[in-house]
This record gives C-alpha cells, sequence and structure tokens, in this order.
C-alpha cells in the first residue's frame, strides 16, 4: 500500500476505532493510531487481504487500531 494511501486509510480507521472505542483524542493521535493500526492490521490480514481486496485492508486497520487504542488504555492509563 502506497504511503498516501496508507494514511487515508489510516486516518480513516483511527476516526472509527475512536469512535467505536468511545475515546475523545485529538488529531494526531488519531492519525497516529489508524496508520500503526493499518500497518499492523495489513500484517496480520495479508492473507484476506488477497482473498477479500481493499475491504478486508479497512476491516484489518480497523481492528489493529481497536487493538492498539485497548493497549494504550491499559497499559498507559491517564
Amino acid at each position: 500500500m502506497g504511503f498516501i494511501a496508507l494514511f487515508i486509510v489510516g486516518a480513516a480507521a483511527g476516526f472509527l476505532a475512536t469512535r467505536l472505542m468511545k475515546i475523545e483524542a485529538d488529531v494526531i493521535t488519531t492519525v497516529s493510531v489508524g496508520v500503526l493500526g493499518a500497518l499492523v492490521g495489513g500484517v496480520l490480514l495479508r492473507t484476506s487481504l488477497a482473498v477479500m481486496g481493499w475491504a478486508a485492508g479497512f476491516v484489518g486497520a480497523v481492528l489493529g487500531a481497536m487493538a492498539l487504542i485497548w493497549l494504550w488504555q491499559r497499559y498507559w492509563p491517564k
């Protein structure tokens, strides 16, 4: 996935993940979590991506972002 596409998918995934997990985060945090989640989800779901197309990549990005948010809340509480 190109850098621009990764950024766009990551931003959307981060936004969706923060809303699904009901946390308020600034834009930079949301995009960062989304991009990292896209990387994590992309690596974990690369096989599914080949079978199902870009939708699997987006699902993986959202799941990866949600996993990072969970880890962030669990190990770095406010």
